[in-house]
């Protein structure tokens, strides 16, 4: 079969003949019919946060159809449409044990620890194959996998009540569901912090309130905004210092700040201004649970959760044109969420 695979770091991804994936009674074959174009991909491909080992197929957001299933698999069957949990997990150890599987002793990521979607065919475990809603899309499919469920995790992490507000910094694919997701679960307002018009235009149409920090200094258009308070929780899902700086200093008192986006650089705080005058928490979040991918499924089923405007752009399964867009990414530039379409 055809993969897109990531051979060399700091080097543009490679189209290889790879042997199709052989399967355990417990798994499932699936054929690739979507799978989105991560910046976490984008990270991995420059050595940032590094994979397991090279070759490896890349594309951790990933929906398609069953091929093939196990001979103890019983609750699929070849033809149903289904999205893949990213976690490969053990379900023994005590992080499983206690919900904590992200943690995982045993734990792999498809596309950073074994291979992804990018790619005509994978390999999982068939509980890492959820059923896909009938009027839900696999592109849609692919990218609730990822950029839905990590947003729907940090705002989890951060304690978001109903009547409260948020501020989200980067409004890419994480962000626009992000915005979606902290209105499902009672937000007041939602501040949408980013330096492109189009996004922030997007935003505008899921109800967000746009920042353009091209244009002003977001920190202090969210304190006037809110009368001086600042917001209760603000999502950082860019990764940058500058931004996770911000994000911080746009709190209310007691408020949530909950990092996601990945650097390597340090942050600057004023510690007292900044987090012990207000007793503020940073608060880091990292992946999703599989119970929050249920939940997901199912705001999508009774359509709640539209991402109409959030996949923007696909692909062919053609190295040249992925690496394009991970470019575009790495320039923190270009789309929403492109998808690749196998």
């Amino acid at each position: 079969m055809k993969a897109v695979q990531l051979t060399q770091i700091r080097s543009p991804l490679q189209m290889r003949d790879v042997p199709t994936p052989t399967i355990g009674e417990h798994d499932v074959l699936v054929r690739v019919r979507a799978a989105g174009i991560c910046h976490s991909d984008v990270h991995y491909r420059a050595g940032t946060s590094p994979t397991a080992s090279l070759p490896v197929t890349l594309g951790h957001e990933i929906a398609g159809e069953v091929a093939r299933v196990g001979a103890q698999v019983r609750d699929l069957q070849p033809g149903d449409r289904v999205c893949l949990h990213y976690l490969v997990t053990c379900g023994e150890c005590p992080p499983c044990q206690a919900g904590d599987e992200q943690f995982c002793t045993r734990g792999q990521m498809l596309g950073k620890h074994r291979d992804g979607g990018y790619a005509e065919y994978v390999a999982v475990p068939s509980r890492n194959a959820l059923r896909l809603p009938d009027n839900t899309s696999f592109e849609h499919g692919a990218v609730m996998m990822c950029s839905s469920a990590t947003a729907l995790h940090a705002l989890r992490k951060g304690r978001q009540r109903a009547g409260e507000t948020v501020a989200v910094f980067g409004i890419g694919g994480l962000g626009l569901s992000a915005i979606q997701l902290a209105t499902i679960r009672g937000a007041l307002d939602v501040f949408a912090v980013d330096v492109n018009p189009a996004k922030l235009e997007v935003a505008s149409r899921y109800g967000a309130i746009p920042v353009d920090a091209s244009r002003c200094d977001p920190v202090a258009e969210i304190l006037h905004a809110t009368g001086g308070k600042g917001v209760n929780v603000a999502l950082e899902l860019i990764g940058l210092p500058q931004t996770m700086q911000q994000a911080v200093q746009s709190l209310a008192v007691f408020g949530r700040a909950v990092w996601v986006g990945i650097t390597t650089r340090p942050v600057t705080l004023n510690s007292y201004h900044d987090v012990l005058g207000k007793e503020a928490e940073i608060i880091g979040s990292d992946d999703h649970l599989t119970h929050e991918l249920t939940l997901l499924l199912e705001y999508a089923r009774r359509g709640l959760l539209d991402l109409s405007q959030v996949v923007t752009h696909t692909v062919p399964l053609d190295a040249g044109a992925i690496n394009t867009v991970m470019d575009s990414l790495e320039r923190f530039e270009g789309n929403a969420r492109t998808v690749i379409m196998p």
